[in-house]
């Protein structure tokens, strides 16, 4: 977990689980680009690391933006070991005869292509290196349905297609491509899913959530940063186009079953 020396990457770097990667990695020695649409938010988190850290505003939608980061990247650190693909969305909650097409295009926009830009432009600075690891953030939504939430489903399923098939044609060039499912975490994200879900009584949401979770609880950003970083070491050296769940248990083995086993 000594990443002194390497340069890494995290977009969605400005708040929660992109923050903490980034905190994550400077921690182990990496200099760091945050690249976050918040601007403001990036060179925060930028200036709460310091010196080995810079910031990058960009819209992960927008082909130009994503180039200039990977630039961005390069005039300061002149390579990209580490990329967290991370930059998401999680859109309207609501059915799916009722789902706006724009809210549908816009939680895609962000979630697919997004991710798709981060590979196209960042894989072709691994290939020159002959070397680097990927983590895409999926989430236990690209496993498993969620009724109300269709384009943040279809979105997630779709970051696991692009991981597999990016690890299957990078391998041979020494490049590793996993993603992370994380369960519910403790970010604004999640609250703002319990707002929408139970505007009166959010709270209800979080203990109907936990109650499925045989842990009995949400889990950190700290806990997902340690696993994207394990997924970057060179601990992770033969680990590629998998999918690692960071749920509590929540889709192996949900607390309702659990207590049924134990009578």
């Amino acid at each position: 977990m000594n990443f002194t020396g390497k340069a890494a990457v995290v977009t969605g770097g400005g708040n929660g689980i992109g923050r903490a990667v980034c905190l994550a990695f400077a921690a182990h020695g990496a200099k760091v680009l945050v690249v976050d649409r918040d601007g403001d938010a990036a060179v925060a988190v930028a200036a709460e690391i310091g010196g080995q850290a810079l910031a990058c505003a960009a819209d992960v939608t927008r082909a130009d933006d994503v180039a200039a980061y990977v630039a961005r990247a390069l005039d300061a650190f002149g390579r990209i070991d580490c990329f967290h693909n991370n930059a998401g969305i999680e859109g309207r909650v609501g059915p799916i005869v009722d789902y706006a097409e724009a809210d549908f295009d816009a939680v895609m926009a962000v979630n697919v292509k997004g991710v798709f830009l981060g590979l196209k432009h960042v894989l072709p600075v691994m290939i020159r290196q002959g070397a680097g690891a990927v983590v895409n953030t999926a989430s236990t939504a690209g496993l498993v349905g969620t009724a109300k939430m269709p384009a943040y489903v279809a979105s997630k399923h779709a970051v696991l297609g692009l991981t597999k098939s990016a690890a299957g044609e990078v391998g041979p060039l020494g490049i590793r491509v996993n993603a992370v499912c994380p369960g519910p975490i403790d970010t604004r994200m999640i609250r703002d899913l319990e707002r929408q879900i139970s505007p009166n009584r959010p709270e209800s949401v979080e203990q109907a959530y936990t109650a499925g979770i045989p842990l009995r609880r949400y889990g950190t950003v700290e806990e997902v940063a340690n696993v994207v970083l394990f997924l970057c070491s060179d601990l992770a050296g033969n680990v590629t186009g998998a999918q690692y769940v960071i749920d509590g248990g929540r889709t192996a083995a949900p607390a309702g079953v659990s207590q049924t086993m134990q009578g």
